[in-house]
């Protein structure tokens, strides 16, 4: 097996194009048509964890944060990235990222945390929008069955749990064929009129590409007619943050308790107890604070992410309590997503969980 078909897999559940502006996920090193030994799962990839993969004979890292995020004009060494990437290098070690693509995904990084925190009822917080198109094409009536066939085997017509969803009216259409023209029905200088069906199908917009080359494949037509809008509408399946439910509702200090020893803590950063029982809980692994705002509106009673600066708990106004729980802590069990997916795609395969800690936080209490 190549390197290039975990990728394909990876990329296929989780693509590229759903990563943020600033991210950099994706093949960071290495050539993707090497022949692959293993797979280490990991959340940094680190040189502990690089030497990992060197003495387990695996020579593709998967980690959920990018070992570069800005380009780097010198690699001598001088820092743990360089260092990194020197080692990486030297030993033909491959590292592929997948990063905000991955938390953005509903059964992806925060969905691991909910699972464990027992949440039901998950929705995405706050829903992406802008991810949809929607192809417009005209079809001979003959040939309609076959290109929508074509076209939901390429990735049409899927909304949330259905499948192979398009719309189509049947109408009249008309061409006059020129004379270096070879037209699959009509004649070359006369004007024809043809029974046909305008289909309507959406699709991810990075498939965008894909379904064009398949509908033009698929038609029997010389010149196609389509079109392409993008669409506005909010994807129930991406986005950034979770919202779920307790299966009963819990006293703050029972909850944060549970949070504690579910990720490990002796310690959680909070804003003040509201005296009130909570029962809908929003959380984002990770870096979460510009969504504490949208954890208000969507009415939920507490809001568990990471990296809050001392002026952000203030937005909590005394409407929501927000528990900050570290950052490693939040997305340590992104490290088994990772582990349990390739695992189950891959069951003949060496895919293994790196059993470095990469977290540089301390806590003397």
């Amino acid at each position: 097996m190549q390197i290039a078909e975990v990728i394909q897999l990876l990329e296929k559940e989780t693509p590229l194009y759903l990563q943020e502006k600033y991210d950099n996920a994706g093949l960071i090193i290495g050539n993707k048509n090497t022949p692959c030994t293993g797979i280490l799962c990991t959340l940094d990839a680190t040189e502990e964890v690089i030497a990992e993969a060197i003495e387990m004979g695996c020579n593709l890292i998967v980690a959920h944060h990018p070992i570069l995020f800005n380009a780097l004009k010198k690699i001598t060494g001088n820092d743990y990235v360089e260092r990194a990437i020197i080692l990486a290098i030297k030993n033909d070690i491959s590292l592929y990222a997948i990063h905000t693509n991955l938390d953005h995904k509903l059964d992806g990084v925060n969905a691991k945390i909910a699972e464990k925190l027992e949440l039901k009822d998950l929705r995405v917080l706050t829903p992406k929008s802008g991810l949809l198109q929607k192809l417009y094409t005209y079809v001979p009536l003959s040939h309609k069955e076959k290109i929508l066939e074509a076209l939901f085997a390429a990735g049409g017509g899927l909304i949330s749990d259905y499948s192979e969803c398009s719309f189509s009216a049947e109408g009249k259409g008309t061409f006059k064929a020129g004379e270096n023209s070879k037209p699959f029905l009509g004649e070359i200088g006369k004007r024809a009129e043809v029974d046909e069906a305008k289909v309507e199908i959406i699709f991810p917009s990075w498939l965008q590409q894909t379904m064009i080359d398949t509908l033009k494949k698929s038609h029997p037509y010389e010149e196609v007619a389509y079109e392409v809008i993008r669409l506005e509408n909010t994807s129930n399946q991406w986005g950034a943050g979770i919202l779920g439910l307790l299966p009963e509702p819990m006293d703050e200090q029972h909850l944060l308790q549970k949070i504690k020893d579910l990720l490990g803590l002796r310690m959680i950063k909070h804003t003040k107890f509201l005296q009130k029982s909570i029962h809908k809980v929003a959380l984002c692994g990770g870096a979460g604070s510009f969504l504490i705002k949208d954890a208000i509106a969507a009415g939920a009673d507490f809001f568990l992410t990471s990296d809050i600066k001392y002026h952000e708990f203030f937005d909590a106004d005394g409407k929501i309590v927000v528990a900050d729980a570290g950052h490693w802590e939040t997305e340590q069990f992104t490290i088994d997503l990772l582990f349990e997916f390739l695992q189950k795609k891959f069951p003949n395969f060496a895919v293994l969980k790196t059993k470095v800690r990469t977290n540089p936080v301390f806590y003397d209490i």
